[in-house]
């Protein structure tokens, strides 16, 4: 793919996307252009996985469908990681709509099995250390949680408010002392992409990691 040229005369290549220390910028952003078409794909696709994961949970769809159409899924994350991190401009276009095709399959599969949806009652967010903490209005809607194999922390309003008012001194002692009402599940399926360190390779290729 040539450069763009510019009217001074000069070739340049800029990287529109976010910078990666000592990484060429993917193909798909050495434009403008290419990089506007791009991401508007990737914008469409984050808007489904917000959908779907503010209907399901956090992390929580995949684990809802069989281990076939798990590795499935998992499997098109990749592709669509491996386009977003080396690949052209169609490569992302395709994948990223293979990826929304891929979110919308689990959705009907987990209705179909008469899965249950996150309750509304039940927020969720990711927090910085990869568990998702769980907000609810009382201690008595705790059981609304669907943790799933997944590490969640359960936490009322009222915990919240008093979070908020006394921090840090008092999430420093939820966080010390045994007792708090604070809920943490250690039972937790590892994310497969976690294992894996660059997208870069084919996804059956035969060299270690």
């Amino acid at each position: 793919m040539a450069k763009p040229k510019f009217t001074n005369g000069k070739e340049q290549k800029h990287n529109f996307g976010i910078p990666v220390a000592r990484m060429d910028p993917p193909p798909w952003q050495t434009t403008v252009g290419m990089f506007i078409s791009g991401q508007a794909e990737v914008d469409e696709l984050d808007l489904v996985a917000i959908e779907m994961e503010r209907r399901w949970g956090v992390g929580r769809l995949r684990l809802l469908v069989d281990t076939v159409m798990r590795q499935k899924f998992d499997r098109q994350r990749y592709l669509l990681n491996q386009a977003l991190w080396h690949g052209e401009l169609q490569d992302v276009i395709t994948q990223a709509r293979r990826m929304i095709a891929a979110w919308r399959a689990l959705d009907r599969a987990a209705k179909a099995a008469g899965k249950a949806e996150l309750d509304t009652e039940v927020w969720e967010v990711v927090m910085p250390s990869g568990a998702v903490a769980a907000i609810v209005r009382d201690p008595h809607q705790a059981g609304k949680v669907a943790a799933q194999d997944r590490a969640v922390r359960v936490y009322t309003l009222d915990e919240i408010g008093r979070l908020i008012e006394g921090f840090p001194e008092l999430l420093a002692a939820k966080q010390v002392f045994p007792g708090a009402t604070v809920e943490r599940v250690r039972t937790r399926v590892t994310d497969p992409l976690d294992a894996v360190p660059d997208s870069k390779v084919p996804i059956d290729d035969t060299l270690p990691f």
